[in-house]
């Protein structure tokens, strides 16, 4: 046999080398939308033999197909039925904010699997102290069921608190699921996921195999949703993964800023779906029964807060998230405000902002000056002559490094969760984002912004320009490679 491999192993690699080609190469051809990343993969594939298809598998399958795709939830396919008061229409969306967020409200409606409800109820937590508190709380509270998802669980001692609330609340005869990214879980090691399982907690993680049942679940497709429901009516969502880091008490006065948010209303359900369909994707388990019910909201329909859970990821709800921004840049008169830790945005949403801009629209974009990425900040100071240059303005937040996920429009329309305006959380990553319409919530958004503003370092042309052209190239290599940072 070694003697055959010895003598053939340049024919055996061509074979090999044809034959990946020749599945990979009309793989991309037929599910790559943007024709330049097609062009590129089968430029890959046909100039670097066997190495470049499995490149290509390892990074440029960007989908996971479900054996459900379009299904969701029993449950929050029941919930519009059974509450219809608290489905949002074009008309009053149209009287209380105008024909454009009328218009923007059917554009959602066509690119997102959930509706536009009224009677919700949305509250900012604006520090890890905040949040993880009121994360235990609600876990405490409990009294039929418990699902966590997250990208980031980390066993040290605000992840172990949270696990403790998870073990107590099994420990009363609560039904609990956690499920945490397989790459994720690795940030800690020992992870979270043997300490709750130990003590009989139901956890898993995503995508924590090569391949599962044919699903192709690749490590470069993460769920990066950061969602606690309990009982049902009760959710947090937002960009807060569970570290000491975002805690005063543990990192003292130089812990890490972010914002998540509690909420209650109908849009809970939705959110509960999303996390149910996860876990039911990882496992198998679809949560029904008792435990898992879904009771009426106890809002009253038509009142604020105008709210819609918004799903993305490389499934069926791909680039979800890209498209509902698009519209609302689109409708945008007055002003639009960006935070975000990672700002690398495409061409088509770098386009709608400055075509904002130019409109008049005061278009400004806030970044941390310090950041935990380097790379990734490397790789968007490249890119921000493009903004720059069209009328928006860019600014470097200081004090502590902010993961907060921030957007308003025009004091009006909010978007806050856990995408970032980066290639992989708009294309490569699992996402869950509120959309939000209300005037007081987008206020305080905006005040949150605005904040962060008043002590922020503008970043200007000249400055960009002024440093050596090695530092500058360096960094434009790097966003060469962003959308896998």
């Amino acid at each position: 046999m070694w003697n055959l491999l010895s003598d053939y192993w340049l024919h055996l690699l061509t074979v090999l080398s044809i034959a990946a080609a020749a599945i990979a190469i009309p793989h991309a051809a037929m599910t790559k939308d943007d024709v330049r990343a097609a062009i590129g993969w089968v430029g890959v594939v046909l100039l670097s033999p066997v190495v470049g298809a499995l490149v290509y598998a390892v990074a440029g399958v960007n989908r996971i197909r479900r054996d459900s795709i379009a299904a969701e939830r029993t449950g929050a396919e029941r919930r519009m039925p059974e509450f219809p008061g608290f489905a949002a229409d074009g008309e009053l969306v149209a009287a209380r904010f105008g024909r454009r967020f009328a218009a923007l409200k059917t554009a959602g409606d066509r690119v997102t699997r959930h509706a536009l409800t009224t009677g919700n109820s949305i509250v900012a937590l604006t520090t890890g102290d905040e949040a993880y508190a009121a994360f235990i709380d609600a876990i405490g509270r409990a009294r039929r069921s418990v699902i966590l998802e997250t990208y980031i669980f980390d066993r040290d001692r605000v992840g172990l608190r949270v696990a403790d609330a998870l073990v107590a609340a099994v420990r009363r005869g609560v039904a609990v699921r956690v499920l945490v990214d397989a790459v994720g879980a690795r940030y800690s090691n020992p992870t979270i996921l043997g300490y709750l399982r130990d003590a009989g907690v139901p956890a898993d993680v995503f995508n924590g195999s090569f391949v599962t049942r044919f699903r192709l679940p690749y490590a470069n497709l993460r769920t990066h949703r950061k969602l606690l429901v309990t009982d049902c009516a009760v959710a947090f969502v937002g960009g807060m993964n569970i570290r000491q880091a975002f805690t005063a008490e543990f990192a003292g006065a130089d812990a890490a800023r972010d914002t998540h948010f509690r909420v209650e209303g109908p849009v809970v359900a939705d959110l509960f779906s999303v996390a149910a369909e996860d876990w039911r994707f990882v496992t198998g388990e679809s949560l029904e029964g008792d435990a898992w019910r879904i009771e009426a909201p106890s809002g009253e329909p038509g009142s604020p807060v105008l709210a819609r859970a918004v799903s993305s990821g490389p499934d069926a709800c791909v680039e979800t998230n890209h498209r509902l921004l698009m519209g609302a840049f689109s409708v945008a008169r007055r002003r639009i405000r960006i935070m975000s830790p990672y700002f690398l945005p495409d061409r088509e949403l770098v386009s709608a902002l400055t075509t904002a801009a130019r409109r008049g629209v005061e278009v400004d974009i806030v970044v941390p000056a310090k950041n935990n990425l380097l790379l990734v900040d490397r790789a968007m100071t490249a890119q921000f002559d493009q903004v720059l240059k069209n009328h928006c303005r860019v600014w470097r937040a200081n004090g502590p490094f902010d993961h907060s996920k921030l957007l308003s429009i025009d004091g009006v329309w909010a978007f806050v969760g856990s995408s970032n305006l980066d290639p992989r959380s708009l294309r490569l990553n699992f996402e869950i984002d509120v959309e939000v319409l209300d005037a007081g919530f987008a206020g305080q958004i905006d005040a949150r912004i605005g904040a962060a503003l008043a002590d922020a370092t503008p970043v200007t042309l000249a400055s960009l320009r002024a440093r050596p052209f090695a530092v500058r190239l360096i960094e434009r290599i790097l966003w060469l490679g962003s959308p896998y940072l």
